[in-house]
This record gives C-alpha cells, sequence and structure tokens, in this order.
C-alpha cells in the first residue's frame, strides 16, 4: 500500500464515507477494527470439526483470513458496506410449497452481485481518493479470504445470527456485503449487539438440521453448500431434504423475526430475470448447457456449471409428486455424459416409480 495522506480530517472524512456510500446505493456503510482474535478462534475450531466439507479454500492462506493486515499489509480498518438485494414479490413461500417449481435462493435470481458491488466499492474508493489523495486501498466481495461478516459486526452493520447470517435490527438479512481495506486511521464504529434473545426459528426451520447448535453451522449438511459449493454426489439420506430447492435456500431468513422489517430493494440490477422465481422444474431441466449459459449470463448461478444444474434439478424431481411427465424428463437424461449426472437421474427414477406404486399409479 502507499504512504497514507499526511493529514485528513478523520472524522469529516468518515462522515463523508458514509454519505458517499448511501448516494452509491448501499443501506449502510460502517468502519471496523481489525482485531477478530476471537473470530480466528472460532473459526479454527470450525475447520477442526470438518464443518467446511469440500470448501477446502476456507483452510487455506493461514491466519489472513481473520488478520486483515496480513491479508493486505499496512491495513488499519475495513470499510464495510451493506446493499439490500429481496426483490421478491412474496413468492417465496408459495413457490417452497409447490413441489412442481423450482426453487432458488432469492438472492441469485438478479444481477451477479460480485460486479454490482465490486463497482459501486470502486467508486467509493475513487471518491475518497479526490477527497483525500491516494491512499492503500483493496476492494473485496466475497474475492479473497475475508470474514465478512464479523468485519460487518463490528462495523456495527448488524449481528451474526444463531443461523449465522447477519441480521440488521431495522430491516432484517436480505442484503449483500462487500469491503475496502484501508489504511487510513478513521474512526470505528460500536459493534452490533445479537438480538436474537430465545428464539430458534431457523434451527427448527432448516431442512437438513445443518444449524445443529445456535450459532453453529455444519456446513456439510447445508442445502446451500450441497446445491452450490460441494461438486459430486450429494449424499442419498440428504437429497429428500432438498425438496425443490435447486440453487441455495433461504428457510432460515423466511421464518426470522427480524425479516418482517425487511423492504424490497430498489436497486435495478437485483430485479429477477428470465423468469426464475416462478420457472417449473421440468422448464429448467430441460436446458441444454448452450442454454444455460445463455439464461444464467451475468448471474451468480453460472458458476456452478451445467452438471451440477442438472445434478441439483435431478434431485428435485426424484421429490417432486410421481407423474409421467417427469419420468419422461429423467429418462431423457439416463445416457447424459455425466457420470454425477447419471447417478442422480437414476436415483430420481427410482424414486418416481416408487412414488407411482405407492400412488397406485403404476
Amino acid at each position: 500500500m502507499p504512504a497514507p495522506p499526511a493529514a485528513f480530517d478523520a472524522v469529516a472524512i468518515a462522515a463523508d464515507i458514509r454519505r458517499w456510500g448511501a448516494e452509491l446505493g448501499f443501506q449502510h456503510v460502517g468502519i471496523a477494527g481489525i482485531d477478530l482474535a476471537e473470530d480466528e478462534r472460532r473459526l479454527a475450531e470450525w475447520l477442526d470439526l470438518g464443518w467446511h466439507g469440500s470448501m477446502d479454500w476456507m483452510a487455506r492462506h493461514g491466519s489472513k483470513r481473520s488478520r486483515p493486515a496480513e491479508l493486505v499489509p499496512g491495513t488499519l480498518r475495513v470499510l464495510s458496506a451493506r446493499m439490500d438485494y429481496l426483490a421478491d414479490d412474496g413468492s417465496m413461500q408459495a413457490a417452497l410449497d409447490d413441489p412442481t417449481r423450482a426453487y432458488v435462493s432469492r438472492y441469485a435470481l438478479g444481477r451477479d452481485y460480485h460486479k454490482v458491488l465490486r463497482g459501486r466499492l470502486q467508486r467509493l474508493a475513487d471518491r475518497i481518493v479526490t477527497a483525500i489523495g491516494p491512499f492503500g486501498h483493496r476492494v473485496f466481495v466475497d474475492s479473497a479470504p475475508v470474514l465478512e461478516k464479523p468485519l460487518a459486526r463490528d462495523a456495527g452493520l448488524g449481528w451474526i445470527g444463531k443461523h449465522t447470517n447477519l441480521i440488521d435490527k431495522n430491516t432484517g438479512s436480505w442484503f449483500f456485503l462487500g469491503e475496502i481495506f484501508v489504511d487510513l486511521p478513521l474512526p470505528v464504529d460500536q459493534p452490533a449487539r445479537d438480538h436474537c434473545g430465545t428464539c430458534t426459528r431457523c434451527l427448527t426451520a432448516c431442512p437438513t438440521q445443518a444449524i445443529v447448535a445456535p450459532y453453529r453451522l455444519d456446513a456439510r449438511r447445508c442445502v446451500s453448500y450441497l446445491t452450490i459449493e460441494h461438486a459430486g454426489t450429494i449424499p442419498e439420506d440428504l437429497r429428500p431434504l432438498l425438496g425443490n430447492r435447486i440453487y441455495g435456500c433461504d428457510d432460515c431468513q423466511l421464518v426470522c423475526p427480524w425479516n418482517r422489517f425487511a423492504r424490497l430493494a430498489g436497486e435495478p440490477d437485483f430485479r429477477q430475470r428470465h423468469g426464475l422465481a416462478h420457472a417449473s422444474l421440468l422448464e429448467v431441466f430441460a436446458w441444454e448447457e448452450d442454454e444455460f449459459l445463455h439464461r444464467t449470463e451475468g448471474s451468480a448461478i453460472r458458476r456452478i456449471g451445467h452438471e451440477r444444474w442438472l445434478r441439483n434439478i435431478a434431485v428435485a424431481l426424484g421429490n417432486a409428486p410421481p407423474s409421467p411427465h417427469v419420468v419422461a424428463a429423467l429418462q431423457d437424461r439416463v445416457s447424459h455424459p455425466s457420470a454425477v449426472v447419471r447417478e442422480h437421474v437414476a436415483w430420481a427414477l427410482a424414486r418416481q416409480q416408487d412414488g407411482s406404486r405407492a400412488a397406485g399409479t403404476g
């Protein structure tokens, strides 16, 4: 990092940063210090338990994840920014309740948030440069080993709830986070206080019981991990629990009482595209790879690839009510080039056939 400006009004610049952040579409920008010692201990314990599953990248980089100044030498503060993304029309529960529909986590219905937030954060950094001159900084949006939720907590953006997501008492939890590491000695904000109280709705609602205790998540059981991060075979005992969730899961947020205060996002980039909020399983299962790539262009969904997409939908079709249309769609994929897809299609066909016999239709 370059040397920080020789003199500037840190309090005034901190106020300007919040104002500029709001002008750029962020609902909250806070300033955190870089002492994450307790969070480092918890991360090490989580990794030792193996709860990160196949996410080997969580264990890489040593202590850089929990020590910002090791990741970016010279870092003194972290600017943490929040941008709301909820653009749902009230169809979330309806989609989950209809086993023929494809449920996609609401964060992924619009444009890829990585691109949106990164661009806005860079513009925020540029405004600071204009005001005080060049300074050391780096922008991150899920692009490096960063403990973004503890940093956001320390910046006053919210507390880490029992489901391990960040919650703001005024607006709930439907938001994205991004950071700017800076070498400026800015005044820090007060960390947010925990307001979960005795509530355990998220633990009860988790379809796979991945929240094994308050504030403790076994990612290996998490639907988001299984459908997005995990490559290869989804454990058979967990497949029936996925229901019709083909990309991520929002159940713990849907039941959180604090989300009654959530507001619909005004950001056009986060509006749903390609009708994914209302798509049927059969419709998206029929996408060949070129159509998948076209319809997920500019979307966070594209990163899982067509193979994982079909794998996830095959599981959902195995959980769907017995139907000759479902069986026909699955049979069209029994010779798919991917062994992973073929294995999950075979499982789904067996489920459909067993269901048909149980229903007296097969």
